[in-house]
């Protein structure tokens, strides 16, 4: 009895984790909309730095309260995860601005090939055949869904390679760096917020005004807005929290397959919220595909030879990988 219930404890704690991603995820994204439809609060990057300043300040609360233990991370591996992350960011946000819609949700459905591809090369993951068609059934979905005009530029293509490939690696250096060096989610934020947090602040004013020829410093301030801002930046911290818990319990592959759901989610709150001629059956039949790959997904890949590790090992001395054993027991097959 005693491995059945550890087994419905873990999915409990995973639905959990998933639950508040989406939860948070959507909620952020309904309320940047407002701010930046509505208040003309059009600073995407600097929003962004608030959002990691924030989550520093929990952070530090955290640690001061005791929840948040010591742990090292050697500064290469922060820089290199630094690195992708704001890469990825910045990447976004030109390349939404230098590419048509369709193109830029054509660019971050490829994140899913690439991640797949990150896993192969880097952790030896084989897939089975049911685990690939559904990737692709939830890739056709999400494409019926959200992919409309498409057209693209010789910057535009750069801009979106950029932003794939640095999104991609930086929601697999989470999941690595947690296995590595035995970090929490809450110690990995605890190292990586800070320094996040600092570098958009300094270049997030810069880059906002070449996107949109705004300066921020001369946006008008009002309580409204400023509300809206404050509760941007604390839904963010369960944002970027539930991101790290997810990949961190499941794989970065997993997190952009089931992620999906809250571009399902997003453009059903967007119908209420915002466009009601955004929903129409083209819309409905893409979700509903989405929703049957993410289904047929979550059973294909939890299967025996779902997807599974061959030969896995992690660049450490051999004192590390005698106490991760069982850690990586626990990873396997989590999707």
């Amino acid at each position: 009895m005693a491995p059945v219930k550890k087994s419905d404890k873990k999915a409990t704690l995973d639905a959990a984790a998933w639950m508040f991603n989406v939860v948070t995820s959507v909620g952020i994204i309904i309320v940047n909309k407002a701010l930046m439809a509505t208040y003309g609060f059009s600073f995407a990057t600097t929003l962004t730095g608030l959002h990691f300043a924030t989550t520093t300040l929990m952070t530090l609360v955290l640690r001061c309260l005791g929840y948040i233990q010591p742990s090292h991370l050697p500064f290469t591996e922060l820089l290199k995860f630094i690195l992708f992350a704001n890469f990825s960011i910045v990447g976004m946000n030109v390349s939404l601005m230098w590419n048509s819609v369709g193109f830029y949700q054509i660019a971050k459905l490829s994140m899913i090939p690439v991640s797949c591809l990150l896993e192969v090369v880097f952790d030896k993951i084989r897939y089975s055949r049911d685990t690939k068609l559904s990737i692709g059934l939830v890739l056709v979905g999400v494409g019926v869904c959200t992919v409309t005009d498409v057209s693209v530029n010789t910057k535009g293509f750069v801009a979106a390679f950029v932003a794939v490939w640095s999104t991609a690696l930086q929601q697999y250096y989470v999941h690595y760096l947690q296995r590595k060096y035995s970090l929490s989610s809450f110690n990995l934020l605890g190292h990586t917020a800070p320094a996040q947090a600092a570098t958009l602040l300094i270049v997030g004013p810069f880059l906002d005004y070449w996107l949109t020829d705004k300066r921020v410093d001369m946006y008008d301030y009002n309580s409204v807005s400023v509300m809206f801002i404050t509760l941007s930046c604390t839904i963010a911290i369960g944002t970027n929290l539930s991101q790290f818990i997810c990949i961190g319990r499941f794989t970065a592959v997993s997190f952009q397959v089931l992620g999906h759901m809250k571009t399902i989610l997003v453009l059903v709150m967007g119908f209420f919220f915002f466009d009601r001629d955004g929903l129409n059956l083209h819309v409905i039949l893409g979700m509903i595909i989405a929703v049957l790959g993410m289904i047929w997904y979550g059973n294909a890949s939890s299967k025996p030879g779902g997807k599974e590790k061959k030969n896995y090992s992690l660049p450490t001395t051999r004192q590390q990988k005698l106490g991760a054993t069982s850690d990586s027991d626990e990873h396997r097959d989590k999707a």
